[in-house]
């Protein structure tokens, strides 16, 4: 179990995921990964990508996923829980769009495509956010970014440093 007391005094970069995805998640994942040998110092940095289909991605689905990207379960972390409160926090904490395949649509907003990732699958639709979000030491939001972006990455690199650095 992970809390947001566990990552209290640390800088987080957070996304969402699901591992049978063949669009962004593997692009998503990459990039985790380049982060996290980019801040190989960052003691104080983690890594956090979140599932968005829990039923699918167990524990062990997860750390085989995790495995396969080189995470060091110290520094990144794959979570997963109640499908509802995974769908809430995107929602409602970190303002990032999904969809829940069974209810439909809801988001807080919905912007262009680029924002989103999408995933069809036996006649579901995945729609989630593929931004990475960057969280300060009091679990305050300090930025979006794109994930497929290469200044948009530049610009978390640079951010994340400062943070770490105790820049505001």
């Amino acid at each position: 179990q992970v809390g947001r007391s566990d990552l209290a005094g640390r800088v987080w970069i957070t996304n969402f995921i699901f591992t049978h995805c063949a669009d962004t998640c593997p692009l998503q994942s990459a990039q985790m990964a380049k982060l996290q040998a980019d801040f190989a110092e960052g003691k104080d940095l983690r890594l956090i990508s979140i599932t968005v289909d829990p039923e699918r991605d167990t524990v062990l689905v997860l750390s085989q996923y995790a495995k396969r990207y080189g995470a060091d379960p110290e520094r990144w972390l794959f979570l997963t829980g109640e499908k509802k409160t995974i769908y809430r926090l995107a929602l409602e904490s970190f303002r990032l769009s999904v969809v829940d395949p069974a209810e439909g649509v809801k988001s807080w907003f919905l912007g262009p495509l680029p924002l989103l990732a999408h995933h069809g699958e036996m006649g579901k639709q995945f729609i989630h956010s593929s931004r990475f979000v960057l969280v300060d030491r009091q679990a305050g939001i300090r930025g979006y970014y794109h994930s497929n972006e290469e200044e948009s990455l530049r610009r978390l690199r640079r951010d994340a440093h400062a943070l770490l650095r105790g820049e505001k």
